[in-house]
């Protein structure tokens, strides 16, 4: 007989009354797999008529695809066995997907045309079971079941109240098999406020279950004002920040609709009233927007009531920061605190000025806003000069000096000549002082700032204004090579030689920063060429130091005197004989009568500075105009000493060129020639050059070291080796080294090497012993 149920194992057997619900699944495999399209639904039911657990559907739902799902959903039932199956074709089946049903009930009785004994045929059970839904099925899904078999089990008394109202209930189950699939019952008992009904469900459902659009019981009653639902959901412990596909709570909804009490409810059990939908928007938002004013009102009240500090901006911060002027209006109307702040301390009208939203600003101030000092400073930085009149206007005389004057500085850093003009308009001190010492019109001469400038020099601020250390506008404004500013200031008057407390002038800073144009206007308007500043320097001993040679050239046309001192006794050609790539500069004052033979407070010519430096261009050009090649300073030492000891092989070669190797032999004070200089730096090419121009190897010096004595002493390995192989060739005969001889103290260069204890003394030793044939 099993086998004429095409599918079906022949195999199965079964102990129980009818045994085909096992076989309908494998027999209808595929069709189920893919025909179920209520997962979840189904899932409830299941858990409800006890034929799967919780934590089997909890482990069903982390299956990605709905097709695997269904084919664990099977699986689990087979296992479970014959009574499970019956219970997932009736009546979870019939409940979750009508169609499906019947069209399992359709293949069912065509099976059982072919046997005999009907009373054994799932057909048979499921005919039965359509009939016993109509009187048992609501209260088998609102009671808890104890899984016992059908047949020892009692249905319940129940009150006439009751009884009406499962009547009802069974009623919506029938009408519901043929509905639509995506129809949810529990949702439309909400949706129709049918609060009776609706608790015949919920004991045994999830109250946050949700429908395809993600919305919860909480949020169809709220849509439709179903206030008595709400409670009830409320003490049932729903969740009260659930979003639906737009983001919206069940708060959203009931803001939206209007419907007040159900706001007020909703807020006072703790839903979240400053929630977002996708679209940004809050409660109030929907509220305001769809004009029900009685729930702005009820929003504004529970937002003041909150007593945790806003981690968020309130109502009337959003709508500040949004402009949106009607909504402030709104909620100023409805009884919003127009000065209230967030967690930053900031105002909503701190939010509309830094946004920009005069609008709403002015919405803010006509309503009483307080203008403190944090809003001024904010629209002073952001330049809104329209807000700021406002603001300014609002506050009269309610602003004090400082919050005005500390406004007016930071106008001035930003560069804005509008907001300045309105500060100080307001009462803003333009010549106040803030604690670096500095005025507005300071600040706006160091900063370059012209319009600013220009606006406080026109509003009486005063032009000789200094900073402690004597620095005036005209400084600053040197300093930072401001043409229109320095021009403006010279117009209006202030002395150009004024002095900072270094002395120094103006110009110096012009010349010092190389600032040609500067230079031009300050000598124009009768700037002192020739003003002595700091170290005794004049403008052109900088220009020199410098060798701005552009400046120079305007400063000696101007009638700069190059033969002026500073106080170490320098010309300004001492500087710039000193000046790498100084030599046009240098030609310039030779050419303006420079004397190259002055001398400064160490008896040094500039041909001494340019021979230390090495400026072998600037020698050669003194050199062309007679300069003393063996004059000497207050030591002794000539340019040669100098030269030799710098190690500037090229200005040696140009001296010795210029004396026909003349010098070689002239000592300083410590009777030293340029060779002792050169071998106690260890310059080797330089000793090269002052022997071939027969400079004395042996020549002493005032302790009778020779030059190899010094050279041994530095332990300068090279130049010892110079100084010893010379003349070993035979050539030389006559300026040979002399190995043995000691001086003051009695020693040998070979003992005072000997006396360090470097490698490079070691090796220095080494090689004296060989050549002494001391050690091979």
């Amino acid at each position: 007989m099993f086998n004429i149920l095409k599918g079906f194992d022949p195999h199965v057997t079964s102990n129980y009354m009818n045994p085909y619900a096992v076989d309908v699944i494998r027999a209808k495999r595929r069709d189920l797999v893919y025909g179920i399209s209520h997962t979840e639904e189904l899932l409830e039911l299941l858990i409800t008529e006890g034929a799967m657990t919780a934590a089997k559907r909890s482990i069903i739902l982390t299956i990605r695809s709905r097709k695997d799902q269904n084919s664990r959903v099977l699986d689990i039932l087979e296992a479970r066995g014959e009574r499970a199956c019956r219970k997932f074709f009736h009546p979870c089946l019939m409940l979750a997907e009508p169609d499906l049903y019947q069209r399992i009930k359709t293949y069912v009785g065509s099976v059982s045309e072919h046997i005999q004994d009907t009373s054994r045929q799932l057909i048979g059970y499921l005919l039965e079971r359509d009939q016993e839904v109509v009187n048992n099925m609501g209260a088998q899904i609102v009671t808890k079941k104890t899984h016992l078999s059908p047949a020892i089990k009692k249905p319940k008394k129940s009150s006439g109240k009751k009884k009406e109202t499962r009547i009802l209930l069974q009623e919506k189950l029938l009408d519901k098999s043929a509905q639509s699939k995506s129809e949810n019952l529990i949702h439309e008992l909400a949706t129709n406020g049918e609060l009776l009904l609706l608790e015949e469900l919920l004991e045994d459902i999830n109250i946050n279950t949700m429908n395809p659009s993600n919305e919860t019981l909480l949020h169809v009653a709220a849509e439709h004002g179903h206030l008595s639902i709400i409670e009830r959901l409320i003490h049932r412990g729903a969740r009260l920040d659930l979003q639906d596909n737009i983001g919206h709570t069940a708060l959203h909804r009931a803001a939206s609709r209007g419907h007040t009490e159900i706001v007020r409810a909703l807020a006072k059990a703790g839903a979240p009233i400053h929630n977002v939908d996708l679209q940004g928007k809050t409660p109030i938002h929907l509220a305001a927007e769809n004009e029900h004013l009685n729930s702005v009102k009820a929003l504004v009240e529970v937002e003041a009531k909150q007593s945790e500090s806003h981690t968020l901006d309130t109502f009337l911060h959003m709508a500040a920061t949004e402009d949106n002027w009607r909504l402030a209006e709104l909620l100023l109307q409805s009884g919003a605190a127009v000065d209230a702040v967030n967690n930053h301390k900031k105002t909503a009208l701190f939010n509309a000025v830094h946004r920009n939203n005069e609008k709403t600003a002015s919405v803010l101030l006509k309503a009483g806003a307080k203008v403190d000092y944090e809003v001024i400073h904010e629209a002073t930085k952001l330049h809104q000069d329209t807000i700021l009149q406002l603001l300014l206007a609002d506050a009269g005389g309610f602003l004090c000096k400082e919050a005005l004057d500390s406004a007016l500085f930071s106008a001035v850093r930003q560069n804005h000549d509008a907001v300045v003009t309105a500060l100080i308009d307001s009462g803003a001190d333009v010549n106040t002082h803030n604690k670096q010492g500095y005025t507005p019109l300071l600040l706006s001469a160091e900063l370059g700032h012209t319009e600013v400038f220009r606006v406080l020099a026109a509003k009486q601020a005063k032009l000789d204004a200094t900073l402690p250390d004597m620095s005036t506008a005209l400084h600053l404004a040197v300093h930072i090579d401001s043409v229109p500013i320095v021009q403006t200031l010279l117009d209006k008057g202030l002395d150009p030689n004024i002095t900072r407390a270094n002395a120094q002038t103006a110009l110096h800073l012009a010349v010092q920063g190389n600032r040609p144009e500067l230079v031009s206007v300050l000598l124009k308007a009768g700037a002192q060429v020739n003003a002595v500043g700091p170290d005794g320097l004049t403008p052109l001993h900088m220009a020199s130091q410098q060798g701005h040679a552009d400046v120079v050239i305007q400063l000696l046309h101007s009638k700069a005197d190059p033969s002026l001192k500073d106080r170490l006794g320098r010309t300004p050609l001492h500087w710039a004989a000193a000046f790498h790539g100084g030599s046009h500069v240098v030609d310039l004052l030779l050419s303006a009568k420079a004397n190259p033979h002055t001398i400064d407070n160490e008896k040094k010519t500039a041909l001494h500075l340019a021979a230390t430096e090495g400026n072998v261009d600037v020698l050669t050009l003194l050199l062309s105009y007679k300069a003393q090649e063996q004059a000497k300073d207050m030591d002794g030492s000539t340019p040669l000493h100098y030269a030799a000891a710098s190690g500037h092989a090229s200005v040696v070669s140009a001296l010795l060129h210029s004396i026909n190797n003349k010098g070689t032999a002239d000592r300083n004070a410590w009777r030293k020639t340029p060779l002792h200089a050169a071998a106690e730096k260890g310059h080797d090419s330089v000793a090269v050059l002052l022997l071939e121009a027969g400079a004395k190897i042996n020549a002493t010096d005032h302790n009778k070291d020779t030059p190899l004595h010094c050279a041994a002493r530095s332990g300068h390995q090279e130049v010892v080796k110079r100084l010893v192989n010379w003349g070993q060739d035979g050539t030389r005969q006559k300026n040979k080294v002399n190995l043995q001889l000691t001086n003051k103290v009695g020693k040998t260069a070979l003992q005072v090497a000997e006396s360090e204890d470097t490698p490079e003394h070691k090796s220095v030793t080494t090689f004296l012993k060989r050549k002494m044939l001391l050690i091979k």
